[in-house]
Parts: C-alpha cells; sequence; structure tokens
C-alpha cells in the first residue's frame, strides 16, 4: 500500500504530485529545487547553493519518512546547463558517505520556476 509524505521542511508541491510515496520498504521522492521552503525563493549564490538547498529539502522529505541519505540507492539530476555539473559534483559528494547511490545526470532545457538544479532519489530500507 502507498503512503503519502510530506512535510513543512520541504518546499509544498507546485503542481498535482506528492513530495514522497512511500511503498513498502522503498520511497520515491519528487524533484527537489534549490528553494527555501520558509520563503519559496532560490537560495542564493547560483548553482551551488541551490544544490545545497536542494538536498536539504531531500533530506528533510527522506527523514519525515525515517530515512537517511545513507538509504538512498538512486539519483537522478537535473541541470539546466551542464557546464554546471562540476560544481554540482562538489556539493553532491560532500551528501555521501561511504558508498554512493546510482545516479544519472543529465542536461535539460529548462527547470521549473527556471531553476538551476533538480534533484530527485529513491530510498530503500
Amino acid at each position: 500500500m502507498k503512503k503519502v509524505i510530506s512535510t513543512e521542511k520541504a518546499p509544498a508541491a507546485i503542481g498535482p504530485y506528492s513530495q514522497a510515496i512511500e511503498v513498502g520498504n522503498f520511497l520515491f521522492a519528487s524533484g527537489q529545487l534549490g528553494l527555501d521552503p520558509a520563503t519559496g525563493d532560490f537560495a542564493q549564490g547560483g548553482v551551488q547553493a541551490q544544490t545545497e538547498q536542494a538536498f536539504q529539502n531531500v533530506k528533510a522529505i527522506l527523514e519525515k519518512a525515517g530515512y537517511g541519505l545513507e538509504n538512498v540507492v538512486k539519483t537522478t539530476v537535473y541541470l539546466a546547463d551542464m557546464a554546471d555539473f562540476a560544481a554540482v559534483n562538489e556539493i553532491y559528494a560532500k551528501q555521501f558517505s561511504g558508498d554512493f547511490p546510482a545516479r544519472s545526470a543529465v542536461a535539460v532545457k529548462t527547470l521549473p520556476k527556471n531553476g538551476l538544479v533538480e534533484i530527485e532519489v529513491i530510498a530503500a530500507k
């Protein structure tokens, strides 16, 4: 049975979707932009600041469901500009200890609200 996960510590959905869905021992989190949940504005400081905020949002969703970054098995990173890959990768690498999850990183034409990066995760217990 699926369970909807929602927390005020991450930005509210900006469309008809849930922040995350838990099914059995798996959590499927929707992509998180670098939006500050308190203000709804992007983190200031460019793609690295947005990446750090996106991870804070991911962590808040994981925590609400009883998971942590150590439970993440797959990530997808969407970039508005592949030229930002190295800058995002620098922040990304600091988020995980031990084995890294599987990952895809793709450049897209645009992201919601003209964000610079969006990160989605799948976690397992």
